[in-house]
């Protein structure tokens, strides 16, 4: 019997702003090579790790939204905010933080502390969770995070930092993104965000779980 995949803790950010055609989010799209979801166009993300676990943010989340990444989780609540900034600095050059000295900056951020920041958790706001269901290559269980492009600290078209793991990196129009090709999970989690304004938390959070024992969909945060 093969063991089956482990389920890596996971964070993902959606930046949105206002463009002529509407509200529209950074995207990227995967490569053609790539082990895990080749060729889709997707947000920003991926695995937390372990430099992400002892990070200071230089502002907290908003405590409803660090009730509920508690929720079932043994990381911290600001471990998903750190590895979803420091995936949106690695993968698109943009960042999210707050001019501050990091002179202890640990190894895997002291590039972002040599800009002067260190990453914030203010207006970043958990929206989404979802376990990657069995069967496939990686599995993660992901956070998602939205947040509103004014966070971000340079200019929202300029990619020229990002590394390659995403290409065509682009605001897509909300309205024109299922023109895209996007993963499942991607299309689900763009018709939740659509009734919801960056700086929005939520009433509650949903959560689908693709645990091998059970599959359901809850919601985190409902009384």
């Amino acid at each position: 019997m093969t063991n089956p995949t482990p389920i890596r803790d996971a964070a993902t950010i959606i930046v949105m702003r206002d463009t002529p055609e509407g509200r529209a989010v950074l995207m990227g799209q995967r490569g053609a090579g790539a082990v895990f979801m080749p060729g889709k166009f997707v947000f920003p993300g991926g695995a937390v790790d372990p430099v992400d676990q002892d990070v200071p943010l230089a502002a907290p989340l908003d405590p409803r939204c660090a009730a509920r990444l508690q929720q079932e989780s043994t990381l911290s609540p600001e471990s998903f905010a750190a590895a979803a900034i420091r995936e949106l600095w690695e993968e698109t050059g943009q960042t999210i933080g707050a001019q501050a000295t990091w002179p202890d900056a640990p190894r895997g951020w002291r590039g972002y502390a040599k800009r002067g920041l260190r990453p914030s958790g203010a207006g970043l706001n958990f929206v989404f969770r979802a376990i990657t269901p069995p069967g496939r290559p990686r599995r993660f269980d992901a956070r998602f995070f939205l947040a509103d492009a004014a966070l971000l600290t340079g200019d929202p078209d300029n990619f020229d930092g990002a590394e390659d793991e995403l290409a065509h990196l682009q605001w897509v129009p909300l309205a024109r993104a299922r023109q895209f090709d996007l993963p499942f999970i991607t299309q689900i989690v763009l018709a939740e965000i659509a009734a919801l304004t960056p700086g929005q938390v939520p009433e509650s959070v949903p959560f689908f779980r693709n645990r091998d024992e059970d599959r359901e969909v809850k919601r985190l945060g409902l009384a």
